[in-house]
């Protein structure tokens, strides 16, 4: 259990005593924080540890919460505008309190029903809880860690000239060029890709499938493992359309017709009018 609270994330804290309005869990230094009734899971004893979220009620003080926010301090995340005002738009992010953008951190100004990337921080004058639409600034200006092939959770940002901008593994500034992206993407979306290079300014070109032989004898088994589970044969072949390949198997043409070629070289499939078949095993 952490000895200090984390403002804005998901903290294990013990529970200190319970009264009228809920269960008081320990915060170290700051003190006692309430988790009101209406959270409070059934069986709940003192001297439990419980996994709370921690922000700040609408009178500015620390309450705790079991349910989990679409974001926390430090996240990258496509949020959806609940209301505006005059001092700037609130966002859903699935706690009873919106999440606070003032206008000073809005691109353009936020319309209620549209959803934008935004990062959740910590105001350093108020410390209180909010989020920027000005993303830019928040992410890494350290050199990736990453090596070519090596596969990233990426959140699509928004599309340029080149292709989608990506933010890699909640931190780096990535790009997925036009000619890798095979399938319909939208900002919000987040998917697996693969580093392709980190470039020396840093950015980090992706793709979303594995290249060379690695890339090829991946799909290779799971090509090989669908016709043994699926009587030995596929209807789908070298002409059959991108997205009929992608529907069935999640991959582009290119890797489906190297996977194939794979196969028949290795003598475990056939190639015949109606599809692939498997060739009779000893």
């Amino acid at each position: 259990m952490s000895n200090k609270l984390e403002l804005g994330r998901m903290n294990l804290l013990r529970v200190s005593h319970f009264a009228e309005q809920g269960a008081y869990l320990e915060g170290g230094p700051d003190g006692t924080l309430l988790l009101p009734t209406r959270y409070v899971p059934q069986g709940l004893a003192e001297g439990d540890e419980i996994e709370v979220f921690v922000y700040l009620d609408q009178a500015e003080r620390l309450i705790a919460t079991t349910e989990k926010p679409l974001a926390q301090v430090g996240d990258f995340a496509w949020l959806q505008v609940a209301w505006v005002n005059n001092f700037g738009a609130f966002l859903d992010w699935g706690l009873m309190k919106d999440l606070f953008v003032p206008f000073r951190e809005q691109k353009m100004k936020m319309q209620k029903g549209r959803s934008y990337l935004v990062h959740v921080h910590l105001d350093p004058e108020s410390y209180r809880i909010m989020a920027s639409a000005k993303v830019e600034r928040y992410l890494s200006t350290d050199m990736p860690p990453y090596r070519g092939g090596e596969e990233v959770e990426c959140l699509v940002w928004q599309k340029t000239d080149l292709g989608l901008k990506c933010i890699v593994g909640n931190r780096y500034n990535g790009l997925l060029y036009d000619d890798e992206v095979f399938r319909p993407l939208h900002g919000g979306d987040r998917v697996r890709a693969y580093v392709r290079q980190v470039r020396p300014d840093g950015k980090i070109d992706l793709m979303l499938q594995r290249t060379g032989q690695r890339g090829v004898h991946d799909f290779s088994d799971v090509l090989l493992q669908h016709l043994q589970t699926n009587g030995g044969h596929t209807p789908l072949c070298d002409s059959s359309p991108a997205e009929e390949v992608y529907a069935v198997f999640g991959v582009s043409k290119k890797v489906f017709k190297k996977a194939v070629g794979d196969l028949y070289r290795r003598r475990l499939i056939v190639i015949r009018p109606d599809g692939l078949h498997l060739t009779a095993l000893p």
